[in-house]
């Protein structure tokens, strides 16, 4: 693949996916070189496409080009839809003029989505709900949390952000201590210091989110869709993040695309990212994708907790 300007920058770890994917991965400048650039290219390998990465416009010799191209074979896209159909995320503009991310097509659920969305909600709500009594009645009854942690309950509750931008109180099994934001509130981070050794088991394996069902019973929360933030947050991504708020016009949810593609979570420019996804998640919404996102869900839980059982016996070995 050939992506022509720079308007969007691919991570290092998307290029090496889209590597994967077409075999090569070249960025171009757009200059009054660039056909003759294209030219050498295509004579030497295989494009299949090539991704307008530019808001300007492009000069009408090289649109022409272009279209020839289409004849043998070599397809070109806009960076918009690019980036939705092979990396499943919305391109977020800097610029907070542009208009294009209103065009795609977020906006709330359907009535009947919605109804598929609480069938999925109640059927994990079943599925998990002895999961989570175990989570519970260990974490209670071995004392893990009231011997790591004394002070306080084994339940911690705390205000975030739901649709339309109404807070509730979401709850989640206690990780760390009481005294966790003494000094202001922050952003959790991996082997997070202030949480008890428990606390950082049930935190790694997400075990402290099950708890969540209840939110997602009460109508506060979906099982699927973008993670809830605190309103201290909100408030700050809304003055950096252009559309920001356009992840409120749905409830959020314990897991989603952005926690499955985007691990990471500790700042502006980690919200921006995982903005991306969300956008994608409720432009693109299908009861096929919400299927695919609890399947990756699973898949990467059931991982490392495959992981944690290899490395037990091999310590015990």
């Amino acid at each position: 693949m050939v992506v022509l300007g720079e308007r969007y920058t691919f991570s290092p770890n998307e290029e090496r996916l889209l590597k994967e994917r077409f075999g090569k991965f070249i960025k171009l400048r757009v200059t009054s070189k660039t056909i003759q650039e294209i030219r050498e290219l295509i004579s030497d390998r295989r494009f299949s496409v090539v991704v307008l990465n530019t808001k300007k416009r492009l000069p009408i010799e090289l649109i022409e080009y272009l279209k020839k191209l289409e004849a043998i074979g070599v397809d070109y896209i806009s960076i918009e839809e690019f980036l939705e159909k092979y990396l499943k995320k919305c391109l977020v503009s800097s610029d907070r003029d542009d208009k294009q991310i209103f065009l795609n097509g977020i906006s709330p659920y359907t009535k009947f989505q919605y109804f598929q969305k609480r069938v999925v909600d109640y059927l994990a709500i079943i599925i998990l709900l002895i999961p989570t009594l175990i989570a519970i009645i260990y974490s209670y009854y071995r004392v893990k949390i009231k011997r790591e942690s004394p002070e306080g309950s084994i339940f911690f509750k705390q205000k975030r952000v739901g649709k339309d931008k109404k807070e509730f109180w979401c709850i989640k099994l206690r990780s760390m201590g009481v005294d966790a934001e003494k000094n202001g509130a922050k952003f959790a981070q991996d082997n997070d210091p202030r949480a008890f050794p428990w606390g950082k088991t049930i935190r790694k394996y997400k075990i402290d989110e099950l708890i969540q069902l209840w939110n997602v019973a009460m109508g506060e929360m979906h099982f699927v869709g973008p993670r809830p933030e605190r309103m201290i947050w909100v408030k700050e991504f809304e003055k950096s993040i252009p559309f920001y708020n356009q992840r409120h016009v749905v409830a959020s949810g314990i897991t989603g695309l952005a926690q499955i593609k985007y691990q990471y979570g500790r700042g502006r420019l980690d919200a921006k990212e995982k903005l991306t996804y969300d956008l994608y998640y409720i432009k693109n919404w299908s009861l096929k994708l919400e299927l695919e996102i609890i399947c990756e869900t699973a898949i990467f839980i059931l991982k490392m907790l495959k992981s944690k059982l290899l490395n037990t016996i091999s310590f015990k070995l």
